[in-house]
């Protein structure tokens, strides 16, 4: 137990984040057992050893384990947090829970014994916490760290601390709230680098961003879809060139025949992958309103822009940047869906949204809100485009 603790003092003490996320306000940590998901590069580590720094530092009552830690190959966790609990211990932050073989089994036990014990577990965007552990569905709380949302990336590199708002307030008062961020700082001077490298906090790091990125890519794919999945190894570079291929096609509705054929597989097995990387948040789908999966999405876009520049650079076009970016931003309180003729989307119950490059033309429609690219300050319901980056 002392070398869990020495691990733990050192990881804290040495813990200096330089963005505090949003969500360390949204969580109701008096919650005693809380599931944090997020795909890889989003900072899930950090963020729960900056909980830790916050609220206990190295008081002993708090402690950090990774369930990569050998220690687990051989020992269980309710062992472990029994020991835990007899020494005083109240709050628990268990890393890569979904590394650990009985977890969810593990975990009801610990909240069943333990009453006075408090769990954070942080897993892959692929677990299904709800749908497929009946054991946890109803006794955990779930929560979703996103990447930084462009706000977030502006305050880091500005040295601001703009709040966030909701779409309603952008909608009315987009004018002076605009005008307020504008007083301080030019917003679009920083939105090419956040649509290039700002979705993972680990541009932050001195190393290859691109390269970076690809690494965590490869680690979506072969340890979150392959492992959590239980998929075949040799079904690997199926699953990378269907990623491949959907890059290089841009947001249009998938072939599946065609992508059966290229990859040689079922086109159900196709509409499988999809979805895997659906949940890897490598790609979302894209659905007229009253569809979902399993039928075939409408348009499949890469979950963030950053992707887009990693995968296939050559071949980056703006509009499809933008679009991925009002996507992304909108993804994580709104629903999107499919827009009609004269609108890029339909978010929620009636929305209307069009996404415009610098030189689009258009015919203003007032059922229509225009979220345009290269705006600093709108007028009526035509937005700055970066505006909705203050989402979260």
């Amino acid at each position: 137990m002392e070398s869990f603790y020495r691990t733990h003092c050192h990881l804290v003490e040495h813990t200096n984040a330089s963005i505090r996320r949003g969500l360390m306000d949204e969580i109701d940590w008096n919650d005693r057992l809380i599931g944090i998901k997020g795909t890889r590069g989003v900072g899930k580590t950090t963020f729960l050893l900056q909980y830790a720094k916050e609220k206990f530092g190295t008081d002993r009552s708090c402690l950090y384990i990774n369930m990569n830690n050998f220690y687990f190959s051989q020992n269980n966790l309710v062992d472990f947090a029994r020991r835990f609990v007899e020494e005083g211990g109240k709050v628990l932050l268990i890393d890569q829970m979904f590394k650990y073989a009985d977890w969810s089994h593990d975990l009801r036990i610990c909240y069943e014994s333990f009453p006075e014990l408090h769990i954070v577990f942080t897993g892959s965007s692929v677990m299904r916490l709800k749908e497929e552990n009946p054991e946890l569905g109803g006794i955990t709380k779930v929560y979703y760290l996103r990447g930084l949302s462009f706000r977030e990336f502006l305050n880091q590199q500005s040295g601001h601390s703009f709040p966030p708002y909701m779409l309603q307030e952008i909608l009315d008062n987009h004018e002076r709230i605009a005008g307020e961020i504008l007083r301080e700082v030019r917003p679009l001077d920083y939105l090419q680098d956040y649509l290039h490298h700002g979705f993972y906090p680990f541009f932050l790091e001195k190393r290859n961003f691109s390269e970076n990125l690809l690494k965590t890519m490869n680690m979506m794919i072969e340890v979150d879809i392959l492992l959590i999945k239980q998929i075949e190894q040799k079904y690997l570079s199926k699953i990378k060139k269907l990623l491949y291929l959907l890059a290089v096609d841009g947001p249009v509705a998938p072939n599946v025949s065609q992508l059966a054929t290229e990859i040689q597989t079922s086109r159900a097995t196709v509409m499988n992958y999809i979805k895997y990387l659906a949940d890897a948040r490598l790609i979302n789908m894209v659905y007229p309103k009253g569809e979902e999966f399993p039928k075939k999405p409408s348009k499949l876009m890469m979950h963030n822009s950053n992707l887009m520049y990693a995968v296939y650079p050559v071949k980056v076009n703006k509009r499809d940047v933008l679009d991925t970016f009002f996507m992304n931003t909108m993804y994580k309180d709104h629903k999107l869906y499919k827009g009609d003729k004269g609108s890029s989307f339909l978010v929620d119950d009636g929305l209307h949204f069009r996404i415009c490059t610098e030189d689009c033309k258009f015919k203003n429609n007032p059922n229509v809100y225009y979220a345009l690219h290269k705006l600093e300050q709108g007028h009526g319901n035509e937005i700055p485009l970066w505006l909705f980056g203050f989402l979260y």
